[in-house]
């Protein structure tokens, strides 16, 4: 009865050790992030015109609304509903952090005209007053993306755009 009880006792200790061990190790978990990340969380490299990197936290959850924060300053006047956009991008998802389409990488720009519905919400509302010349990092949450998913992109996706406004032109209108 007593090799019952020590080994009894020996389990109970190893249990409880692994139990100590798995909630110090719970901090770099998602459930275990309590707040919502900043642009400021997000860490990008490269400038205007070079494909750039984007890092995504580990210690903090995607936000739940638009973000947008200028990396590098345009010229001119911001873009407004209406006008051509020609766009290079590279796209980062939020679940997995990692790259999931780049215009840099085709080498070819993205045309889109401003507040036309032709593109997700985020990029209609978030590319408003960009520069010509301006580098925009854009976070960019599931109901202003693709939503329940599509397009390659997975449901509820919170999507982190780097954006380089190539070319702001006028009206796109007849």
């Amino acid at each position: 009865m007593q090799k019952i009880g020590k080994i009894a006792a020996m389990g109970a200790a190893m249990v409880m050790t692994a139990l100590a061990l798995t909630a110090c190790g719970q901090k770099d978990t998602p459930a275990a992030a309590s707040r919502e990340c900043t642009a400021d969380d997000v860490k990008t490299t490269g400038k205007f015109g070079e494909a750039p990197t984007i890092t995504i936290p580990g210690d903090c959850t995607p936000p739940k609304k638009l973000i947008t924060k200028d990396l590098s300053e345009g010229t001119g006047e911001g873009a407004k509903p209406g006008q051509q956009l020609e766009m290079n991008y590279t796209l980062v998802t939020w679940s997995d952090k990692q790259k999931l389409d780049s215009s840099f990488d085709r080498g070819k720009t993205f045309p889109l005209p401003l507040g036309a519905g032709k593109v997700i919400q985020g990029w209609d509302q978030g590319l408003v007053g960009i520069k010509q010349g301006a580098r925009r990092l854009l976070i960019i949450p599931p109901d202003l993306g693709y939503g329940q998913g599509g397009q390659g992109i997975k449901p509820n996706e919170t999507l982190v755009f780097v954006t380089d406004a190539v070319k702001v032109s006028g009206d796109s209108g007849p």
